[in-house]
């Protein structure tokens, strides 16, 4: 019975990725980055400043809620997962280093996707309390009129990211700590269930105060590592990035030991980048409409900062340490397994230590992150806390079991379950999009006016309805 179950779920997702997911990715993230005159790339250094604004996140702080930077922090927690080290040495072991290439160009891409389903969520947001809550369910229901689509796109997230994601985080840092210390599976489970029950009973508030102190530090610390990896072998690096783009164009006839035509090559690059970066999927903006901010765009840029961050710098970071690794292409292991053995090749018996370091550290943060992309859904559906305790459970008990599940099932639901959501989601955008692009035409206007801080009004913005926020007598 698993058996069969697990041949339909492989027989839907090439299906999905193969013929309808990569056409709607790549025509829908063209079209965003032409429609909004690549916004991803005029306003990157305002990305930055927007980014690091601390009288803003200060205030925010100050009044009990969700800084931008908190905001950032919380998508980039998720973003920043198994998904950048385990996900990329999948990757490469599927598709080459040509997959690398192809992960770059869907992230440049999907950027602006990031941007347009990010300022329609905090157009669309509503109050929760001190802070706010919203997402694709909310801007469905709101800007569609579509109430039923946003239950079951609530459904698919609170699913997607509270069990079968999270399975693949903890799944993935069982084997790191199994490899290196030999601790078995089901108490590597057990401890991570019971540190995720701590934070998640929390609220969203304490998931904010986690993750911003997580995300930063260790993603930096793995950052440095890398850079030093980069400089040990900075004579191999020209040649790397010449077999990075070659191969994307004309891959070799034996990858790992099996044969990967252009097609694999360019789906597994982007599979495995969308999985980690989650452009267009309709998880970030549930994180970005928890931020306070003055006007809705400035969300949108910081989040498609994150999709530059989580792909272009981490990504590559891992990337860049498993092929500059000369065993790569003749290992027999695959995922974590290989991620580690490359490091260790680099710098000693420590790298595969660190990678189980940075592993539980990045899953830990993507699960109380992805627990939240749940919680806010719940929400959506209704406000008792007897509902969203018993998810708080379920989620703690997916965690304990995606630590002693197969591997390529646990990824392959993953897949399964982002390409529902991603199909939902962009069809969505793509309807609302043209609120997104006046929302931004007004935050370039008000700049060019000489505004540094431009502030948003819905009242402005005809045939923008059922917003709760953003109107000038709140």
């Amino acid at each position: 019975m698993i058996a069969q179950i697990h041949g339909f779920i492989g027989v839907m997702n090439n299906y999905l990725w193969s013929y309808i997911l990569i056409i709607m990715l790549v025509v829908l993230g063209i079209y965003f980055s032409i429609r909004t005159k690549f916004v991803q790339f005029r306003y990157f250094t305002e990305m930055f400043k927007l980014l690091t604004d601390g009288n803003a996140n200060k205030n925010a702080k100050k009044n009990g809620k969700i800084s931008s930077f908190q905001a950032f922090c919380i998508s980039t927690s998720s973003r920043v997962g198994t998904g950048n080290i385990a996900g990329i040495a999948l990757a490469i072991a599927g598709g080459g280093p040509g997959a690398i290439f192809w992960m770059w160009v869907m992230a440049l891409i999907g950027s602006a996707s990031s941007f347009v389903e990010s300022t329609l969520a905090q157009i669309y947001k509503v109050k929760n309390g001190t802070a706010y809550k919203g997402g694709p369910a909310y801007y469905i229901e709101q800007g569609l009129n579509m109430r039923w689509l946003g239950i079951i796109f609530t459904i698919l997230i609170s699913i997607t990211y509270g069990f079968v994601f999270n399975s693949v985080q903890s799944n993935t840092l069982s084997i790191a700590f199994n490899n290196v210390f030999g601790v078995s599976y089901l108490v590597i489970g057990i401890v991570l269930a019971a540190l995720t029950a701590a934070v998640i009973f929390g609220g969203v508030h304490r998931v904010a105060k986690v993750s911003e102190i997580i995300v930063p530090v260790f993603a930096g610390l793995y950052i440095l590592v890398a850079i030093g990896i980069v400089i040990m072998n900075i004579g191999s690096v020209p040649a790397l990035i010449a077999d990075i783009v070659k191969s994307a164009f004309k891959p070799s006839e034996m990858i790992m030991g099996t044969g990967a035509g252009f097609m694999t090559v360019l789906l597994t690059g982007v599979k495995r980048g969308l999985f980690s970066n989650e452009a267009g999927m309709g998880s970030a903006p549930n994180a970005a409409a928890t931020a306070e901010v003055s006007h809705p765009v400035k969300q949108g840029l910081i989040q498609s900062l994150g999709v530059f961050t989580d792909t272009i710098i981490i990504c590559s970071c891992t990337a860049f340490m498993v092929l500059l690794y000369n065993g790569y292409a003749t290992s027999s292991n695959e995922g974590i397994a290989l991620a580690q053995e490359a490091l260790s090749s680099h710098i000693g018996s420590f790298g595969g230590i660190f990678i189980a370091i940075c592993i539980f550290l990045f899953a830990f943060s993507s699960i109380v992150g992805n627990y939240y992309y749940g919680e806010s859904n719940i929400q959506f559906v209704t406000e008792s806390k007897g509902a969203l305790n018993i998810y708080r459970a379920l989620v703690c008990g997916m965690v304990l079991f995606g630590a002693v599940a197969k591997v390529q099932f646990v990824w392959d639901m993953a897949d399964l379950f982002m390409a529902f959501m991603a199909i939902i989601n962009m069809i969505v955008i793509a309807k609302l999009g043209k609120f997104a692009y006046i929302a931004l035409d007004d935050y370039t206007k008000q700049k060019k006016a000489g505004v540094k801080d431009p502030i948003f009004y819905v009242d402005d913005i005809e045939g923008l309805e059922n917003v709760e926020y953003w109107h000038k007598d709140k």
